[in-house]
């Protein structure tokens, strides 16, 4: 099994969930909701991939890097 690093990003005006794969030049996704933004996107990294295949070139690694959250205090909130 691969995994691959994904970008998720709302965007207002579609009211939709914007998806890239950095690792994955060239795929991209997109969603209503965030968990059909990310059902999308494993089908468009499965397609990236066949396609890739296809052709005999190689598959490409994972490369980007992690993503970690932290919670900081709003220095609005007084």
């Amino acid at each position: 099994m691969l995994r691959y690093t994904v970008l998720v990003e709302y965007d207002p005006e579609a009211q939709a969930y914007g998806v890239t794969v950095p690792s994955l030049p060239g795929c991209t996704s997109m969603g209503d909701t965030l968990a059909q933004a990310l059902a999308n996107a494993r089908e468009a990294i499965e397609g990236h991939l066949a396609c890739l295949a296809e052709m005999g070139e190689p598959i490409p690694e994972d490369t980007a890097p992690q993503a970690i959250r932290v919670d900081v205090v709003d220095p609005r909130a007084a």
